[in-house]
């Protein structure tokens, strides 16, 4: 189900150790599991705050404690720390917690929006933007509307044709090209102006 390294082992050990107190161990769960702003919490735990129906994993000094009703979004999910000269960095690697990726019979339609809200909004989101599906030609070009900070930004044209074009196109192999149908003239808070 869930991998834990014995680098993340020994990482949640020595903070348990630290925190002192009547730490029971560590909590795992999911936040807006299955929709694409899905994240995964950690948290220290008392037993006074476990609710009975967590999922138990036996680890090397602790107990980490799963959230029963985001056990499924942990299927093949792993829990790295990686040692760096400043410190390093805890890594969790969920790739159910968005939901389940449709299958290759899934429609064109369902494929593209998929990208769109698991991979390419998150990433303009942080501009203040948005990216739709318009429509899906029949010789397989997708036709995008692009709106907040994206509408209007100078960055635009670089963004469609490295960043979204690219990924869709890598996830989505029957698409043969991605054109942007946005009116940027009217756009009100573009990122760059």
């Amino acid at each position: 189900m869930i991998q834990i390294t014995d680098s993340a082992q020994q990482y949640f050990a020595r903070l348990i150790e630290q925190q002192g107190g009547d730490i029971a161990g560590i909590r795992l769960s999911a936040v807006r599991a299955g929709t694409p702003s899905a994240d995964a919490k950690l948290e220290f735990v008392e037993a006074v705050d476990l609710q009975g129906d967590e999922w138990e994993i036996q680890c090397q000094g602790f107990m980490l404690y799963l959230d029963a009703a985001g056990a499924e979004y942990f299927t093949d999910a792993e829990v790295e720390f990686v040692s760096s000269a400043t410190g390093g960095q805890l890594t969790i690697r969920a790739p159910r917690i968005k939901g389940v990726p449709p299958g290759a019979e899934a429609s064109l339609v369902e494929r593209v929006k998929h990208v769109l809200e698991t991979e390419i909004n998150p990433g303009v989101a942080s501009h203040g933007g948005k990216v739709s599906l318009e429509e899906i030609t029949a010789d397989g070009i997708v036709v995008l509307r692009f709106g907040g900070g994206c509408q209007g930004c100078k960055q635009v044209d670089y963004t469609l044709k490295n960043g979204v074009e690219k990924t869709l196109m890598q996830r989505v192999p029957e698409i043969r090209a991605v054109r942007d149908a946005t009116d940027h003239a009217k756009g009100e808070m573009p990122y760059f102006a």
